[in-house]
């Protein structure tokens, strides 16, 4: 048995949270062996220890916890997540890689892995459950993930759960897919493994059959409604900056649900990971609406730790892992000082590398396997004499990634649909997976690109290459440019690059720090507003005009789908 009259470290003069009654208390505390030993609040030095620190009356809280999020949406690769997220008191992630999932299949999850393992902090990891979203009738992804896959990497190392199950509208009914399979299998063999879901607008009976299901967690935009009918039915919510609205916080106070809720990120690109910060963004946030300091830590901590199964972290208490932060104001939550397992990894006074490069290794390197179109494949053929046609068209609002379907009157002459008459941009979905070589055609309007084009690779969750433009010459252009960097985001106009960002891992990451990826996004990002693209989060709505479980109306490859209905539509319609 280990002496534990010594510790190796001890913490002295802090003012400690405690979760169990959600406050400070002033204490001295003690670390053995990357664990907590001993929260000592009357200070009679009954354990002697070899280290100290004085925290000069800092908060001292546990290490932030983000239990739903996506790696591959900071553009950079695990290490170089964990090497700059540290700062913003990250100690644990439980991340779901399933975009490199869409590109490479299983062996780019375990790939993920790998360099999660050595992170400078815990990254666990969800098992993609909807690989593609939708069966290949509706998208062609580069790679699938059978139940069998998922199966395997359930007993895999640090995979922890079931990603979110996405296809919310077929899993409530009798069906056969991968997910439905795993979730059947999974319920009878190991009932409380943990799965995790993904529901807008669900609500009454449908959101109860999937409840029924076993899929128990949510983390979607909701109406107050939608938001009451998840917690009364048991669901543990997970609030991102999407749903830090007044009205939602203040609901949540009101009703002291903070037991069964926690922040999460989801998806946050470099620039605002530099700009606003991470999880400790969305409890900044949280306190300026109202929200006390001591409830907005219990569910960046406490809560995620135990909806994820995760008993050894997320407290200071005896026998927990010794994760935790130093600040000196708990309101402003700014982290001076980072400690994973007992030993310091952030330090707020002293400088980081932002000169190492990444890798996932070679294999997940040039992964856009596709010709350079030629200029003609940016015109739309119609078949049939001169005449004008109905032509469904997305229209995008500035306020939300739902597109919502319409029809726009335009001129069909020598068999060429006269688009650029009207106040539409061409938005096109080029299968980039080398596997059939598909090239569909759609239209968007309202808020959006209004000069040149935009181009990615990064295309929720199919990862086909999508091009929104004013103009053929640049389309092309965009696209051009993306096969030639192996992948990545890229504004033109006038046939000049005005943004650029490589992402040369899966077409997905950056082999950057995430600040030298955030530099390169921020003219990208730029560049998408200076082209007149208006919407709260730009780019990041250009890669959700394919995402076939958000309604209404999406493009893939293949063409127009109603991702309500489940069925696909034509370009247009007769008059």
């Amino acid at each position: 048995m280990k002496d534990l009259s010594r510790a190796d470290l001890v913490i002295r003069n802090a003012r400690v949270y405690n979760s169990y009654f959600r406050r400070f208390n002033d204490a001295d505390v003690y670390v053995k062996d990357g664990r907590f030993l001993y929260i000592d609040q009357k200070r009679q030095n009954e354990i002697t220890a070899d280290n100290e620190i004085d925290a000069s009356g800092r908060f001292m809280i546990p290490g932030l916890i983000d239990i739903h999020m996506h790696i591959e949406s900071s553009l950079v690769t695990p290490a170089a997540f964990a090497d700059y997220t540290v700062s913003n008191g990250l100690t644990t992630i439980v991340s779901e890689p399933h975009e490199i999932a869409n590109v490479c299949g299983q062996d780019g999850i375990k790939a993920m892995i790998k360099d999660g393992k050595d992170a400078i902090y815990d990254i666990y990891y969800a098992i993609p459950s909807n690989v593609p979203v939708m069966p290949e009738k509706y998208e062609t992804a580069g790679r699938a993930i059978t139940c069998q896959d998922m199966l395997e990497l359930k007993d895999t190392e640090n995979v922890i759960c079931l990603g979110e199950v996405m296809n919310y509208m077929e899993i409530t009914q009798e069906n056969n897919s991968e997910v439905g399979k795993f979730i059947e299998t999974v319920r009878k063999t190991d009932p409380n493994y943990i799965l995790e879901g993904h529901c807008p607008q669900l609500k009454d009976a449908e959101l109860a059959k999937f409840l029924y299901r076993g899929i128990n967690s949510d983390h979607c935009e909701h109406d107050i409604e939608e938001l009451k009918q998840r917690f009364e039915n048991g669901m543990f919510v997970q609030i991102q900056d999407l749903m830090m609205k007044q009205e939602v916080i203040d609901f949540i106070m009101e009703n002291n649900l903070y037991e069964y809720f926690s922040f999460v990120t989801d998806d946050t690109f470099p620039d605002i990971l530099i700009q606003k910060g991470h999880l400790d963004y969305l409890v900044r946030k949280a306190i300026s609406m109202g929200m006390k300091p001591e409830n907005a830590i219990y569910c960046a901590t406490y809560t995620p730790a135990a909806r994820m199964n995760l008993r050894d972290r997320g407290v200071i208490a005896p026998g927990r892992l010794a994760d935790f932060l130093l600040l000196d104001d708990i309101n402003k939550f700014v982290i001076r000082e980072t400690y994973k397992n007992g030993r310091k990894v952030f330090d707020i006074t002293e400088e980081k590398n932002k000169n190492r490069t990444y890798s996932l290794g070679k294999q997940y390197e040039n992964t856009v396997r596709l010709e350079k179109p030629d200029i003609n494949r940016f015109t739309v053929h119609v078949p049939g004499n001169d005449r004008k046609v109905k032509v469904r068209v997305m229209e995008i609002r500035r306020n939300t990634n739902v597109t919502f379907p319409c029809f726009v009157e335009m001129e069909v002459i020598d068999n060429t649909l006269q688009w650029q008459k009207t106040d539409c941009r061409l938005l096109m979905i080029f299968e980039r997976h080398g596997k059939n070589g598909n090239i569909s055609y759609g239209f968007v309007k309202g808020d959006g690109l209004k000069e040149g084009a935009v181009a990615s690779s990064l295309n929720h969750d199919s990862h086909d290459l999508i091009v929104m433009g004013c103009n053929p010459q640049d389309m092309k252009k965009a696209v051009d440019t993306i096969i030639d960097i192996s992948g990545g985001i890229v504004a033109v106009n006038n046939g000049e690059i005005t943004g650029q960002l490589s992402l040369p891992i899966a077409g997905l990451m950056s082999n950057l720090s995430v600040e030298k990826a955030a530099k390169q996004f921020i003219s990208i990002r730029n560049a998408f507003e200076k082209q007149g693209y208006v919407h709260r989060n730009t780019v990041m709505n250009l890669c959700l005009l394919s995402l076939t479980c958000m309604p209404f109306l999406k493009l893939t490859d293949k063409g127009y789908m109603d991702t309500v209905e489940l069925r696909m539509l034509p370009l247009y319609e007769e008059i």
